[in-house]
């Protein structure tokens, strides 16, 4: 964690691609930055295959969403939240009409007794070979 107390920088989620933090809090609120299924230490993505030129061969949007909401709690454990007070998600897939039913049915799985607001949107690119992001909102102590 940072020493700043309003900047968070997990030490179990992936590195950011940029110059951010894990989150900022703002008085009783936690924004999270994007956040996508990649792991910490390295530059491997759950359920993605890539050829020698980085392109994606083929992905398991499953594996990405489960790897995703792992992140996104890491972070939120991270900088004193928990999962059950996220109030508000915007997720962010490359692939809205073949990978939208399975994370669908995922993150309902996920946030059966929480649920934040929820807005999804298709988009054409992600900065790394991804295939879901997530931006969070949480309450925090």
């Amino acid at each position: 964690m940072s020493e700043n107390k309003d900047l968070i920088h997990s030490s179990k989620a992936p590195e950011p691609v940029g110059l951010y933090p894990h989150a900022r809090r703002v008085g009783n609120l936690l924004f999270l930055s994007g956040v996508g299924p990649r792991k910490r230490g390295s530059k491997e993505i759950p359920g993605v295959e890539l050829d020698e030129n980085g392109n994606i061969i083929s992905y398991d949007i499953e594996a990405q969403c489960h790897s995703v909401f792992e992140n996104i709690r890491y972070i939120l454990e991270e900088a004193g939240s928990s999962w059950d007070k996220i109030i508000d998600v915007t997720v962010f897939l490359t692939n809205m009409k073949e990978d939208f039913p399975k994370y669908n049915k995922i993150y309902a799985e996920y946030f059966k007794d929480n649920q934040p607001c929820r807005t999804t949107l298709g988009i054409t690119a992600l900065p790394t070979p991804i295939a879901i992001e997530l931006k969070v909102i949480a309450t925090i102590d």
